[in-house]
């Protein structure tokens, strides 16, 4: 059986709020936080709007002489763990920190001081890069940082699948718990990759949105004009403890963590396996660890990532797993208001899981307007609604054919 593991700490940085409190407040809301770009200069590309973190202060966080060293992405994740563990109520550092680990994914890492850096050299030669360009750069130092900051010496590492990245976190973070590895976990993903490189590239491969007029409904999963992902930024963080270690402090509770399941396509660098095959076995894996029958389930924070393939063959990946009941499911994509994280994605749709069923209400998916026959569910369509939700799957998919599934449900002695 392994033990028991629960959600004590959260914390997010997005598009629509700089908290856990504002970013909950404008998803069930359904305001989109989805803008012109302004990090770079997007005349000229094919996709000019993208889901910006806003009015973002580093120094709330972070001593102003370690901005300097550290890429958004990093500086996004410490501000986001940050939030969680206070919100945890956790004494860290708290002893030896032996048994807390930090494992935070990330898709891209720290591809703007990639940009600075090459430019540096390009114009100046080698001797113009900076002593910090490495470690500014790499995926991993998010999570290295945050163990620094907490004195975290468990396991301490950084998963790098695509848009699956930072749900590998929290189900590695989950396992690592629940087989004695670790007491507390600091686990979810970060991502800052709306830059010049990374737009150019996702719009070269026709991946993204080009509804540069009316970006606030260009992210619109399910819908059947949806045309393409849109890029957004930010981290979502989450504090996993052990159920005896959170009880015997008097912890608030979100959520147990039930079970996770991980699979592979085996198919293609970018395109889902036909009919979702490989994410319908992640969704029954992470249904089988929970030890809930599908009936239990009641809500579905979808990859929904508002490309065709993607939202189609989810769909059918669901009606695979879940039978008649698929049509019973609540089915959401946050997406549509905060675009499209990457690597960050799981971490941030996991604490808006952990919100649905501990405040028992579903954030809607926006921008469903025009019905799509091949998607049929129930969507949750443009009004938050209030609904009991106790057993929940919370799903994501990265190019290369990675797939993650995580269960949560209510906890209960």
């Amino acid at each position: 059986m392994g033990r028991r593991v629960v959600v004590t700490g959260m914390g997010l940085l997005t598009a629509v709020g700089n908290d856990l409190a504002s970013s909950w407040q404008a998803l069930l809301e359904g305001r989109s936080g989805v803008r012109r770009i302004t990090r770079f200069d997007p005349e000229g590309f094919a996709t000019q709007i993208a889901a910006e973190v806003k009015h973002f202060e580093a120094e709330r966080w972070i001593e102003k002489k370690e901005t300097r060293r550290q890429d958004l992405f990093t500086q996004f994740a410490v501000a986001a763990a940050s939030m969680a563990v206070d919100d945890s109520g956790l004494d860290l550092p708290d002893g030896d920190g032996h048994r807390v680990g930090v494992i935070i994914g990330s898709g891209i890492g720290g591809i703007a001081t990639h940009e600075i850096q090459n430019k540096r050299y390009l114009d100046g030669g080698p001797s113009r890069i900076s002593p910090f360009y490495i470690p500014m750069m790499i995926p991993d130092i998010a999570s290295g940082i945050v163990s620094m900051r907490y004195g975290a010496k468990g396991p301490n590492y950084c998963t790098v699948s695509a848009c699956a990245s930072s749900a590998h976190a929290i189900g590695d973070a989950f396992r690592l718990i629940k087989h004695e590895d670790a007491d507390v976990m600091i686990a979810g993903g970060t991502e800052a990759a709306v830059t010049a490189m990374s737009v150019g590239g996702f719009a070269a491969m026709k991946a993204m949105s080009t509804r540069n007029d009316e970006p606030e409904r260009a992210s619109r999963p399910f819908d059947a004009e949806r045309d393409g992902f849109v890029l957004g930024e930010g981290a979502g963080m989450a504090v996993l403890e052990e159920l005896d270690h959170a009880r015997a402090r008097g912890a608030r509770i979100y959520a147990e963590v039930l079970g996770v399941g991980m699979t592979a396509d085996a198919y293609h660098i970018t395109a889902p396996a036909p009919n979702g095959e490989g994410a319908a076995r992640a969704m029954q894996r992470a249904i089988d660890e929970s030890g809930r029958a599908p009936m239990e389930y009641d809500y579905i924070n979808a990859h929904g990532t508002s490309t065709p393939f993607n939202d189609e063959f989810e769909t059918m990946a669901i009606k695979s797993v879940f039978g008649p009941h698929a049509h019973q499911l609540m089915v959401g994509s946050t997406k549509s208001m905060t675009g499209h994280l990457l690597g960050g994605a799981g971490g941030l749709e996991f604490v808006v899981t952990s919100m649905v069923i501990h405040e028992s209400k579903v954030p809607p998916t926006i921008n469903q307007e025009h019905p799509d026959p091949q998607c049929d569910l129930d969507y949750v369509p443009n009004t938050m609604r209030e609904a009991d939700v106790r057993t929940a799957l919370s799903n994501s998919f990265g190019f290369g054919g990675h797939n993650a599934s995580l269960a949560l449900g209510r906890y209960e002695e």
